[in-house]
């Protein structure tokens, strides 16, 4: 099948609106493929701080960006394991330093440009389910349903708080509101790609709104013959 035929859903919004869980959820449900583009520009990230690359240095992190081999392993009912450069590295790529680091680099054009094709490279068949900022104004702006995902800056603060003390991280919800409305302004204002929704992308709060509900309204909106 010509690629151009798979079909796309793409779950775009900021941090902590949730679109990772639901994008997942959503895939599992269709038995379609997923992408966590985000991983994709923390996993850059975190291969630039091992080469010890200089953030300020755009060439060398876009070649570190095109060259850096990311691997995702699916794990039932749980987040899928991401090795990087063959390194399993789950855990760091989910800190607050990979966000902030992966927001930093992708405000760089050409850093962007060099995940272009290795986005556009997880469209397979059946279907492609891609979670991200800017899957449906970039990646895919063909995708048969675009989704834009919000929430309250405090809910989502609230939410990530949860996850990484969940995860054993020790962090301070203020801290993390700091950090999200930080992370908001820059991925809104980069000259490259902003984050904002595509002009025919159906927009969801999920302010106060469970993960099941959020699947149901996005796999409602999947049309029936999608391709």
């Amino acid at each position: 099948m010509d690629k151009a035929g798979i079909p796309v859903v793409t779950i775009d919004g900021p941090s902590g609106s949730g679109k990772g869980t639901i994008s997942r959820a959503v895939a599992e449900k269709l038995g379609w493929h997923f992408l966590d583009s985000v991983a994709l520009y923390r996993a850059g990230g975190l291969a630039a701080s091992w080469a010890d690359i200089d953030l300020n240095d755009d060439d060398a992190l876009a070649r570190c960006a095109a060259e850096t081999a990311v691997q995702f392993v699916d794990r039932k009912g749980d987040d899928p394991l991401v090795f990087v450069n063959g390194v399993e590295s789950s855990s760091d790529l989910r800190t607050e330093l990979a966000g902030a680091t992966a927001s930093a680099i992708a405000a760089v054009p050409a850093v962007r440009e060099a995940l272009v094709d290795k986005q556009r490279s997880f469209r397979q068949a059946p279907g492609l389910v891609a979670d991200g900022r800017d899957m449906g104004t970039v990646i895919f702006p063909d995708a048969v349903l675009k989704v834009f995902l919000t929430a309250s800056a405090e809910e989502r603060a609230e939410r990530r708080y949860k996850q990484l003390k969940q995860k054993g991280f020790e962090v301070t919800l203020s801290a993390l509101l700091r950090e999200i409305l930080a992370r908001d302004a820059r991925d809104a204002e980069r000259p490259v790609a902003p984050l904002k929704p595509a002009s025919d992308a159906i927009l969801i709060d999920t302010t106060g709104i469970g993960i099941d509900e959020v699947v149901d309204r996005v796999l409602a909106l999947v049309p029936k013959n999608p391709s």
